[in-house]
């Protein structure tokens, strides 16, 4: 778990020593402190994200989770995190209609969480982290890469001071 500390404890003295401020776009879902204040106290969350987000992922990535949000009827959901307007909340049971209870009870055995709470700490961290993948409010067109490449990504981000 050396790296998974590394990149916490990066990112964790960034907003400890600046002044955390909301993204641009900021809304439902946590702002960038509060992402990492809750990817801190619950790491598994990383893995699950990576596992979601990540292209080398058994989720297709970022298109691919667009996509299961299309499906669900909640596809305005998640264009409101890539855009630029304000994020909307999901609650963990539209994340659980989305993603489907198979998706969560596989990530909820994998890291020791019941499928239900694993949706509802999903449903505060998405927002924002996928808010925050995409600056200019647009997905990239590669994606975000592979679980490997979202830790780059996590580990180089700066907060204003």
């Amino acid at each position: 778990m050396g790296l998974l500390d590394s990149v916490l404890g990066s990112v964790l003295n960034e907003v400890q020593g600046g002044s955390a401020q909301q993204p641009s776009h900021a809304g439902a879902g946590a702002g960038l402190g509060g992402i990492v204040a809750m990817l801190a106290a619950n790491p598994q969350l990383i893995q699950a994200l990576m596992s979601l987000l990540g292209n080398d992922g058994q989720h297709g990535g970022l298109g691919g989770l667009a996509g299961k949000f299309q499906q669900a009827g909640l596809g305005d959901v998640i264009g409101s995190w890539i855009g630029t307007g304000q994020n909307r909340a999901i609650s963990g049971d539209q994340l659980s209609q989305v993603l489907g209870q198979d998706t969560l009870a596989q990530l909820g055995s994998q890291f020791g969480i019941d499928p239900s709470q694993m949706a509802g700490q999903l449903s505060q961290v998405l927002p924002g982290l996928v808010d925050h993948l995409t600056p200019q409010g647009q997905a990239p067109e590669q994606g975000v890469g592979s679980g490997d490449d979202l830790f780059g990504l996590l580990r180089s981000v700066q907060m204003p001071r």
